[in-house]
């Protein structure tokens, strides 16, 4: 059972795709199929968060191949608690996803890509080697590009290629940093690089090539100053797709910063200072650049740079409180990131448009939807009681423990800020009356499915604020498993180096 739960977030999503490939011209049986293995992946997800809050580190070589040949793999608390967001967000973006009118193989196409990205999403979540996390993140990049390029058009085709160019590079810094690390220490194993890092028997060469990683991590996580690519092309693919994207892409870049920060350099002196500056710069030129934009996946696709930046704070602050902060924070903006674009889809296809300026009358037609606008946006500013108020609560307590005042006064200032935004889109799409008459809100059939994932998600949202004390606890025990990674280093070194 537990090499099944081991392997599982890689075969069930892999299955998936397989058999919706093999069936590919019964798109009925298609769709089921494919909504089956979401629910199955949110399942195994469950499982593993259980068996980890039991402190239980799965570890071992899928496919019972010994290193180098084998995939080291280890799941922990924080690799537990992301897969199970990843199957979440994957079973709402299918269902949001599962009607489309007009192009029956884009349709048939998504269902076939979005297990692809799954399965590349929690390679990346539960490798334990360095080479084997280029090749997941080869895996997800490749269900991304053809995810973003489905039912192509000029604008779409535009924002791809942004999206191509810059995460092509950052691929290619993670190869030759990998290429680097290897040549220098004779391994690509996460548990023996952790010892020697931590042994202080650094090669020459490794550090520069660690640095070479880092930044190609902080290109996929969208940090100042290399965050242009994402609000190029996120705001012009199919709604479900870039909700997708926003909820877990950037994620994987924050999710790979914090696991080789945390592994190889728990104290990181001086160097933690310039990653604050940066985690500061983020924030604030992230919300800047959503004030200034008028569409409302513009807006989002600029705030999912600002809030990747509270992650990195976290990191950046590197007590075990901070850690925690960070690792709540993602929780939590995983779920209200992905439901604001299912949102801003909706009232886009309610109102005909999502330029702010040619929507309007949505809270008098469709006030159920301004509550489900208004959880994920409000919890996103860190309002109480919601998930995101405890997040920041907890990432500023931690910035004045550590002395850092200035950084404390630049999160609660993005918040203000957030807020703002949020009602600039909440005044123009919902309070204000449609330029076009009351009329031109119309009902659109058929979307059940979107309907079924904002309304879960905002629920998701209000229980994790009004239950943050397990969130959190679990959060707390995860951070402290990154700060002391005894069963890391004992399980991932004894696989053997690459």
């Amino acid at each position: 059972m537990m090499n099944f739960l081991l392997v599982a977030p890689i075969a069930v999503p892999l299955a998936t795709l397989v058999l919706c490939l093999l069936l590919r011209g019964q798109h009925a049986l298609v769709r089921r199929i494919s909504v089956t293995g979401g629910v199955v992946l949110l399942a195994v997800g469950l499982a593993l968060v259980g068996l980890a809050a039991s402190d239980v580190v799965l570890a071992g070589q899928l496919g019972n191949w010994p290193a180098p040949y084998g995939i080291s793999a280890v799941i922990d608390r924080l690799s537990a608690a992301m897969v199970a967001i990843t199957g979440a967000i994957g079973l709402a973006t299918i269902c949001y996803g599962i009607r489309r009118d007009g192009d029956i193989e884009v349709a048939r196409d998504f269902h076939l890509f979005v297990h692809g990205l799954l399965c590349g999403v929690c390679g990346a979540f539960i490798t334990a080697d360095v080479f084997n996390l280029y090749v997941w993140f080869e895996v997800l990049l490749i269900g991304s590009f053809a995810m973003l390029s489905l039912g192509a058009g000029r604008r779409r085709l535009a924002g791809t290629m942004a999206y191509v160019v810059l995460n092509l590079v950052a691929t290619l810094l993670f190869l030759l940093s990998a290429g680097m690390i290897y040549s220098a220490t004779g391994t690509l194993n996460m548990g023996e690089l952790a010892m020697i890092f931590r042994a202080g028997e650094v090669p020459p060469g490794s550090t520069m090539a660690v640095v070479l990683m880092l930044l190609s991590f902080s290109i996929k996580a969208a940090l100042f100053p290399v965050f242009g690519w994402l609000p190029a092309s996120y705001h012009v693919a199919w709604t479900p797709v870039s909700a997708l994207f926003a909820g877990l892409l950037t994620k994987v870049g924050v999710y790979a910063l914090i696991r080789m920060v945390t592994l190889l350099w728990p104290e990181f002196g001086d160097a933690h200072v310039v990653l604050l500056w940066i985690a500061c710069a983020t924030m604030l030129i992230g919300v800047l650049g959503a004030a200034a934009q008028n569409e409302v996946r513009r807006i989002l696709s600029f705030h999912i740079v600002s809030q990747v930046g509270y992650m990195i704070l976290g990191l950046a602050l590197a007590t075990p409180l901070a850690i925690a902060g960070a690792v709540f924070y993602i929780i939590h903006h995983i779920i209200v990131k992905a439901n604001l674009f299912f949102v801003g889809g909706l009232a886009a296809r309610l109102t005909g448009s999502e330029r702010l300026a040619a929507m309007g009358g949505l809270y008098a037609k469709w006030p159920l939807l301004a509550i489900l606008f208004a959880i994920p946006a409000l919890s996103l500013a860190g309002i109480p009681p919601l998930s995101g108020f405890w997040a920041k609560l907890v990432l500023v307590r931690a910035s004045l423990e550590g002395g850092f005042w200035w950084a404390a006064g630049v999160a609660l200032v993005t918040g203000i800020l957030t807020l703002l935004s949020m009602s600039k889109i909440w005044n123009e799409a919902f309070l204000k009356a449609h330029p076009e008459g009351e009329d031109a809100v119309r009902p659109v059939a058929g979307l059940h499915g979107a309907w079924w994932s904002v309304s879960v998600l905002a629920a998701m949202t209000v229980a994790i604020g009004l239950g943050a004390g397990p969130v959190m606890d679990y959060a707390i025990a995860a951070a402290g498993q990154l700060a002391e990674p005894v069963g890391h280093l004992g399980q991932m070194g004894a696989t053997g180096g690459r």
